[in-house]
Order: C-alpha cells, then sequence, then structure tokens
C-alpha cells in the first residue's frame, strides 16, 4: 500500500474547525516524545490513556525504488518472506532444519542457474526439479506456519499486517498494554534472526500474485502500463512486486543480502502509540533492539526523471470495460505545489460534490466514475492522475475531453472563497479523523519520518494549507495541467475503439 497526505461550508465553522486543527496540532507536538539509540534506530512514542491498548508500527525507510535491475521486486518479496519465522519461531528444531535449508538453496540456485542457460537440458532441468521437490518435501516436517500470527492472536493482538511501497516497507499490529514485551521480543528476533524458509515456494505464490494483480487485473494491467510510460528514468517506473522475470531470477543470496543490508537500525523508525509509559517503553525497546548491528544507511535515489518533452499516449488492449488514466508530473512534498496539489485534488476528485464528479457524472453523465489521486510514491517527484470510465455508450475520448475542459477552467477561474474553505475543511477533517485512532497515528508518525525525513511535517501541516490561495492553484494549474506534461493510458478491447 502507498500513504498520500491523509485526505482531511460556513466562515463560523470553517473557523472553529481550523483552531481545533491547530490546537490539536501543538498538543501533538508535545505528546510525540523520541528517542534515537546508538546503533540509529529511532523510536516515537505517544502516551494515550483512555484504552489498555498499543498500536505499534516498524517501518524500515527501504522500498521498490532502491532496487536495482538485479534487485527489483526483491522488497516486495521479503515482505513476505519476514512472516516465515526465525531462528526459534516457525520451526520444530532449526538444528535439524538448517542444513536441509542450506541443500534447498544449493539446489535451487543451480536449477535457476540452468534454466538462464541458452542450451538448457531439459532432462537436467527435470532432474534438477525433482530434487528440489523432495528437500522441500523433506522440510515441511520442520516448518510451523504462521506463528507470529498465532502468537499475536492468542496475545490479545490485532490488525497485524505489513505492507510494501515504492518508499518503504512497513510491520504493524495492535495489543494489549501489558503485551510490550511480547511484541518487543518478537519484533526484534524478526530482526536479529530472520530465515528465509519456503523461499523457492513463494516466489511462485508471488508469481501468482502478480498475474491475478497485473497481468488478468484491467486496472492493475492500465495502472502499471502508465508509471512505466511517464516515467522514463527514475525507478517510480517499475512495479513494486516486479516484472515476470525479476521475480523469477531473484536469488534468496541476492534477497539475504538485501535484508541484511537494509533491514536495519539505521533505516528504521518505530512508532508505538498508546498506553505505555514513556521511560519503561525507551529502557523495554533498548533491552531488544539496541543491541542490532546498524546495518548500511538506505543510498539516495539519485535518478532525475528529466521534464516531459510533449504528450505521452499509449494503449492497452484487454477484454474489459475501456477506461483512460491521464498523469502529470508534479513536485512532492515538502514543496508548496504539494501542498496545492492536495487542495487540487479535494476540489476536483473527492466525492460526490467533487467537480469532476459532478461534471462527468452527475451532469453529463459521461462517465460511470472518476477519481484523482498521487502516486506513486512522495519520497520523490510523483504524479497527479485522473482516471475514469465511460458510461456506455459515451467513449474514452469524449471522457477525456471532459475533463480536460474541468483542468481549463482549474486554470482560468479562480476558485471561490467557499470552495476553498470547504476542501481546507475537508482535509483537516479527514486528517484528525485519521490521528484519532492509536493506528492512524503510529502509521502517519512512521511515514512521514521516513518518506518527509521528520514526523514534524505531520503537525504543520494544516498551517501550511491555510496559507494557500485560489492564486496559488490558479498557477499550478496553469504550470502543471500541460499537454506536454502529460501521459495518457486508455484501456480498450481488443480489436475496438477505446
Amino acid at each position: 500500500m502507498v500513504l498520500k497526505h491523509c485526505r482531511m461550508g460556513l466562515w463560523i465553522g470553517a473557523f472553529l474547525l481550523l483552531l481545533v486543527s491547530a490546537a490539536g496540532a501543538q498538543t501533538l507536538a508535545e505528546k510525540v516524545r523520541e528517542h534515537t539509540y546508538d546503533n540509529g534506530l529511532r523510536l516515537l512514542v505517544v502516551e494515550r490513556h483512555d484504552s489498555p491498548t498499543f498500536a505499534a508500527y516498524i517501518t524500515i525507510g527501504v522500498g521498490s525504488v532502491h532496487e536495482t535491475s538485479e534487485t527489483r521486486g526483491v522488497a516486495h518479496l521479503l515482505e513476505h518472506m519476514l512472516f516465515k519465522g526465525t531462528k526459534t519461531l516457525g520451526t520444530t528444531d532449526y538444528r535439524q532444519e538448517k542444513p536441509i535449508l542450506e541443500d534447498i538453496e544449493q539446489t535451487g540456485e543451480a536449477l535457476d542457474a540452468l534454466k538462464a542457460g541458452k542450451d538448457a537440458d531439459p532432462e537436467q532441468i527435470a532432474a534438477l526439479r525433482e530434487k528440489l521437490k523432495a528437500l522441500q518435501q523433506q522440510h515441511k516436517k520442520f516448518v510451523v506456519k504462521d506463528e507470529f500470527s498465532r502468537i499475536y492472536a492468542e496475545n490479545g493482538g490485532t490488525g497485524y499486517n505489513a505492507f510494501t511501497s515504492k518508499d518503504l516497507t512497513t510491520y504493524l499490529i495492535s495489543l494489549p498494554a501489558n503485551k510490550l514485551e511480547l511484541w518487543a521480543a518478537l519484533e526484534s528476533d524478526r530482526m536479529k534472526n530472520a530465515v528465509l524458509r519456503e523461499f523457492f515456494t513463494e516466489r511462485e505464490v508471488i508469481q501468482e500474485e502478480r498475474r491475478r494483480s497485473y497481468d488478468s487485473n484491467p486496472s492493475g494491467l492500465l495502472y502499471e502500463n502508465l508509471l512505466a510510460a511517464a516515467f522514463t528514468v527514475h525507478p517510480y517506473r517499475n512495479p513494486i512486486i516486479g516484472w515476470h522475470s525479476d521475480i523469477e531470477h531473484l536469488s534468496l543470496t541476492e534477497t539475504r543480502d538485501f535484508l541484511h543490508k537494509y533491514y536495519a537500525p539505521v533505516n528504521t523508525v518505530i512508532a508505538l502509540v498508546g498506553d505505555l509509559d514513556f521511560e519503561q517503553t525507551v529502557a523495554m525497546v533498548g533491552r531488544y533492539f539496541a543491541d542490532i548491528p546498524p546495518g548500511v544507511p538506505v543510498p539516495q535515489v539519485w535518478a532525475v526523471e528529466p521534464p516531459q518533452l510533449g504528450e505521452k499516449r499509449i494503449q492497452v488492449e484487454f477484454e474489459a470495460e475501456p477506461n483512460v488514466s491521464i498523469a502529470f508530473h508534479k513536485p512532492t512534498l515538502p514543496t508548496r505545489e504539494d501542498y496545492v496539489f492536495d487542495l487540487i485534488d479535494m476540489i476536483l476528485g473527492q466525492g460526490r460534490t467533487s467537480r469532476l464528479y459532478q461534471s462527468l457524472v452527475v451532469e453529463k453523465q459521461l462517465a460511470a466514475s472518476v477519481s484523482t489521486s498521487a502516486a506513486p510514491g512522495a519520497r520523490y517527484p510523483n504524479l497527479f492522475m485522473i482516471s475514469a470510465e465511460p458510461r456506455y455508450p459515451h467513449t474514452v475520448a469524449e471522457v477525456e475531453q471532459a475533463i480536460y475542459a474541468e483542468l481549463a477552467r482549474l486554470a482560468s477561474e479562480p476558485v471561490d472563497v467557499e470552495e476553498l474553505i470547504r476542501s481546507r475543511n475537508r482535509l483537516a477533517t479527514d486528517r484528525l479523523r485519521f490521528l484519532k485512532g492509536n493506528d492512524g497515528l503510529a502509521h502517519m508518525l512512521t511515514y512521514y519520518q521516513t518518506v518527509a525525513g521528520d514526523w514534524r511535517y505531520l503537525v504543520q501541516y494544516d498551517e501550511q494549507v491555510a496559507g494557500i490561495t485560489a492564486d496559488d492553484i490558479l498557477a499550478v494549474a496553469r504550470t502543471y495541467f500541460v499537454p506536454e506534461n502529460r501521459t495518457v493510458a486508455i484501456l480498450s478491447k481488443k480489436g475496438g475503439q477505446p
């Protein structure tokens, strides 16, 4: 999953809401307490004693954007693999399991190398496949499935999950307040002693996930092709899951090296929000995490997408209803333009009162649906995207022109005061609603600490948005919503017209 800045009409109501938001931000800035250990691990704690629970988010600042051509898809693969257990969890006897794992690795890598050859002997491939299958069958007796999940569930855990994005990887859980030590023991063990068991089996699982989510999914297919067309140089063009050839050739050695290098304290931020005591929490986390080696800082991505010099258009043929996605390059946080785009997003595409919904869906009835978003990440310059599905018998071309008409209106007519205030209010309200829960706050703290470099971006957000004017929106729309800055991806049926 990728988190964009959380979406958060009367003058008096707006004024009161902005006061509440500002006060909440100030309180939050005071309540967030932080500690950095000698190994680089950063801990953020917010004490909330209204419920005997806490939310825990561990975010590692490494995602698919940090992969090379040799390791595309490895961050997503590791998300799967780190559920497989450690030297003590997920196994009946690691001492006996270890030599079988080594045999599986040796056989699987030999099979991969043979398949990659130009004149591979089919009989040799078949023999190695049989050997690998036999070893995997032998290995099953040592595997204890879903051990992390079972332990957490038995101790009152909820929402146990993980996600990989272009920019980062996160593991999350909510637990009763008296289970902090259990969480620290389990998660530090995962960071110290992860065992990448069932590697070759999991690669096949991810191949199937790719087929299901992209190859046979029209929206996933269109999105993937749009990114590949919009970005020429920047690694945002690559799918998080990797291309089929990437997944097929990811080696256990490369995966393990990536894990040991980057999934380490120097790249990690932990947020714990709930019924906790700060000093006791610092001591507890330190007891379990402070002795872990720092690791290697995730390298800066130096690739810079060059300015687009003309409209790009692609057409994807698939047996599905027609669709159109339009993407415009834009700056990312913390530029002023990025805040402006958050308001533009709200004005154009969020909810049934938004301009695109009212124009295309309600009034002209050209589209069955329309949406806007920022994608595919936020650490580097990204895209403002508009997607729409035509309503039969209308065509993609009609919908596309109607979208451009609304963009032209935004670039030529100042947004009136009431609409501007309403959009600001919705941003603030959605944001406050998200911050209200322990889970949402922990999520946002680790997200902004990782992507923006400082969690305080979160508490400065309302002030920045409040300063945006109608002239700012006009200037951004005129600068970025131009033909030479856009990429258009159209989904159409094979042999048919879009």
